[in-house]
């Protein structure tokens, strides 16, 4: 009985010293991801175009050439984001250049089923007669960002940017933000050859 009396009392006194001040619930918190500063040089791979690619792009290759109706296809990887900017190049001819924007609007139309919403600016840059369409796509997409340009006579490129990971938007927000800044870059600093 003993025993139970002095078990009880260093009990007592245990949970008068284990009480505290209320418990405050802690702040939420966000992920914060940094990413550097975009640092841009000039792509050093031959095609009939020359563009700015950012250096956290640690990788730009072609992955497929078709000699004879002269379309290229180009990766620029960045493992860091998990993410990777696909770009096709296909020589305008006199009947494909309607077809080529059609198909191209049709690939960002295709995610409305997805897309929380769908903005599109066009793009116009005279001195390098660069002519075309930025989309910038919201929601569980699977591509978040895609354009096309074309100078209208000779050439013509469209790009999209896909993740390696099941599209959710506010996981992927920042580096789909971070990337659209680079497609912008591909897009202003381009230059047909």
């Amino acid at each position: 009985m003993i025993k139970f009396k002095i078990f009880a009392l260093i009990l007592t006194v245990s949970l008068c010293f284990s009480c505290g001040e209320d418990p405050v619930p802690k702040p939420k918190g966000f992920l914060r991801l940094d990413y550097p500063k975009a640092e841009y040089t000039e792509a050093e791979i031959d095609l009939p175009f020359t563009f700015e690619k950012n250096i956290l792009a640690q990788r730009v290759r072609n992955v497929k050439i078709d000699s004879k109706n002269r379309s290229y296809g180009i990766n620029i990887d960045y493992p860091s984001l998990k993410g990777t900017i696909y770009l096709t190049y296909i020589k305008v001819t006199e009947d494909n250049l309607i077809p080529l924007i059609r198909d191209s609007q049709n690939l960002t139309q295709e995610h409305t089923q997805k897309a929380d919403a769908i903005e599109g600016d066009f793009y116009e840059n005279k001195d390098h007669n660069v002519y075309g369409m930025f989309y910038e796509i919201g929601g569980n997409a699977a591509s978040q960002s895609q354009f096309y340009v074309t100078d209208s006579v000779n050439h013509f490129l469209n790009g999209s940017l896909y993740f390696y990971a099941k599209p959710n938007y506010d996981s992927i927000l920042p580096a789909a933000d971070y990337l659209k800044k680079d497609i912008k870059h591909i897009m202003e600093t381009l230059k047909w050859k």
